[in-house]
């Protein structure tokens, strides 16, 4: 059996501590899956979802950008959000998504910030729709 151990920390609390045989992260350019023996890797995270596979079950958590570590089958998520799908306030991420592209943004810094919460409110409402189906 593939054993990686698999950890999502948010500033909050432990989301999630358990062993999987792989992981699936949303990266900021594509989605990455991790195996057993997955080369040692330092990334950045994007807005999506997360899907942690075991011999048992199987877990899908949103998580809000962030990073990760991949280190001798040992993977570390650090994100500001992890919550499962379900959760999602779409109505609320309907109305972030509004106000964000409603926004001005006069410099380079903003623009950035813009970009990053227009995208963040869109996963948020394609994901919590599809978890209402």
């Amino acid at each position: 059996m593939a054993a990686i151990h698999c950890l999502v920390v948010t500033p909050e609390q432990t989301v999630l501590d358990m062993t999987a045989k792989f992981i699936a992260v949303p990266m900021y350019d594509g989605e990455m899956g991790i195996g057993e023996n997955h080369a040692p890797t330092i990334g950045r995270l994007g807005y999506g979802v997360m899907r942690i596979e075991s011999e048992t079950r199987s877990q899908v958590l949103y998580v809000d950008g962030g990073f990760v570590q991949i280190n001798n089958n040992e993977v570390t998520i650090l994100t500001g959000r992890a919550i499962p799908p379900e959760e999602i306030d779409v109505a609320q991420a309907e109305a972030q998504l509004v106000e964000a592209t409603k926004s001005i943004a006069p410099s380079a810094e903003l623009a950035e910030l813009k970009a990053r919460q227009i995208e963040q409110a869109r996963n948020q409402v394609r994901i919590g729709k599809k978890a209402a189906k």
